[in-house]
């Protein structure tokens, strides 16, 4: 037996376990680093990749230590006696090795996979090797097969509405936080919206990262009950009440890879908005050169994707094509996004108007699901509740119901203006290279981390004049973003001569 000790080492999703080499309970040798084991007594049990750790300092050669991640889930106290035996590998991997073959998967193997998966019982190497097998090639079928398995995995929730309405932007397009602007306006008409949205991986901010600089949103399912009941919406970190969580899972892994297929990426929402218990649903696909969707052709096939998928779980959908050409709003970045959101429900003569309008375009056709609502209403209903400062009250409801942050958070001290180098009209902005420059400044770990635009597409800009403004807290974050942006400002100056 050895004595559990949790160690104060944070691997992210992945169970580590740590082994001295001088125990003598076991032979280290017989467990050779990075092969997975199995830690247990008596019911509880968790999988883990294996360290062998040769400082005595560190570990007691008759102690196994844990990770945070792994600690907290095998759920035991410090000291409690565990045994580890060597993990058999999951059954499920033949299934990736047919696929990585060239074959097509049935539903009862991907169930198989996602299942092992969400126990952890894969290494990062192995999800790989199946991510990559499917952006190979995945048919509709076996993606609307990975959408039912990955959603049957975690928890689901359920509704007493027979009309639950969510929405969900692809991303791709910096300061887009659009969804804290529609669910108060949709709340406020009264549907329900239980959005559950997600932290940035490789963007500035998410909407949950933004919604962190005005209210809690570890929010677990019975409080999340709560708010929907009392105001109709709550706009909550998704991770915390446990749906689909193989594609946390997935996404951990295929983001560093720069693997972000239409299958994958369709599955991965699609099997959240089922396990949330949505009912209707409106995607928003931003098209743009610098966006995650780049042309019309992917777009259509990726809107297409989404309806057959829809059809088949019985979601009602509606996909539309937006503007994904240059950021929206002014800010980049959680404490900026954030001040952009309040500006518009709270009616500020120089709130974003492109922000305001692409959320009224959004609200109004999710109201457009309500049956009590005429066709072709939803835009001047969203806009009267945005306007007479309904939305604005809902929003304060969920705030409060989540529980308002205690202290604003304070933009970065360090800052740099980010000139134009010649007279004329901003043509484009690299969307990609702007969302690069926020997140080397400490966006979104830092909240008040990003970029303040001065500039949008179609204004005129001098010589000197700043076309936006870095904020960061740290030194060395102010110094990455800084040499980034010197490099390229991302913005593309019309002078006849198309400088940058």
């Amino acid at each position: 037996m050895l004595t559990l000790r949790r160690l104060g080492i944070d691997t992210y999703r992945e169970n580590v376990a740590f082994l001295s080499r001088a125990c003598t309970a076991y032979r280290p040798e017989d467990f050779q680093a990075l092969d997975k084991i199995e830690v247990f007594t008596g019911a509880r049990r968790i999988l883990a990749t294996l360290n062998i750790v040769d400082d005595p300092a560190v570990l007691a050669p008759d102690a196994l230590g844990l990770s945070t991640r792994a600690f907290a889930r095998l759920g035991l106290a410090e000291g409690t006696a565990v045994e580890i035996v060597q993990a058999s590998p999951p059954e499920s991997l033949e299934a990736i090795r047919a696929k990585i073959r060239g074959e097509t998967l049935e539903e009862r193997q991907l169930d198989a996979i996602i299942g092992d998966i969400a126990a952890h019982r894969y290494s990062k190497m192995e999800i790989a090797a199946f991510l990559i097998a499917c952006a190979s090639f995945m048919t509709t079928a076996e993606t609307l097969a990975l959408t039912r398995a990955m959603a049957r995995v975690g928890g689901r929730l359920s509704w007493d509405a027979e009309l639950v309405v969510d929405k969900h932007c692809i991303g791709g397009v910096p300061g887009n936080r659009t969804s804290m602007i529609v669910v108060p306006i949709v709340a406020a008409h009264g549907l329900p919206i239980p959005k559950t949205s997600s932290r940035a991986i490789t963007s500035p901010s998410g909407t949950a990262d933004t919604m962190e600089v005005l209210a809690n949103v570890d929010v677990g399912v019975d409080a999340m009950r709560d708010l929907v009941r009392d105001a109709k919406g709550c706009l909550v970190w998704g991770g915390h009440v446990n749906l689909s969580p193989a594609d946390d899972i997935l996404i951990s892994v295929e983001r560093p890879l720069g693997i972000d297929t239409s299958e994958q990426l369709v599955a991965s929402i699609m099997s959240k908005k089922l396990a949330a218990g949505s009912t209707h649903l409106l995607i928003d696909i931003p098209v743009g050169p610098t966006a995650k969707i780049r042309t019309r052709a992917e777009a259509v096939r990726l809107r297409k994707l989404f309806e057959y998928i829809a059809v088949h779980v019985g979601i009602e959908i509606v996909v539309l094509l937006t503007d994904g050409s240059q950021p929206v709003g002014r800010g980049i970045g959680p404490v900026l996004e954030a001040r952009d959101v309040m500006a518009v429900l709270r009616r500020e003569p120089d709130a974003p108007a492109d922000l305001r309008d692409r959320a009224l375009q959004l609200a109004g056709h999710i109201l457009e699901f309500d049956p009590e609502l005429k066709g072709g209403a939803g835009f001047v209903r969203a806009r009267q509740l945005l306007d007479d400062g309904s939305a604005l009250a809902a929003m304060d409801r969920i705030i409060d119901g989540q529980g308002r942050a205690a202290a604003p958070s304070a933009l970065g001290n360090r800052t740099k203006k980010v000139l134009a180098q010649r007279d004329g009209v901003v043509a484009a902005i690299d969307c990609y290279r702007l969302a690069r420059i926020a997140r080397l400044a400490g966006a979104p770990t830092d909240m008040g981390a990003g970029i303040d635009l001065f500039r949008k597409v179609g204004d005129p800009v001098a010589a000197g004049e700043p076309l936006y403004r870095i904020h960061a807290q740290i030194a060395a974050d102010f110094k990455f973003a800084c040499d980034l942006a010197e490099t390229g400002s991302g913005y593309t100056i019309d002078d006849t001569g198309g400088g940058r």
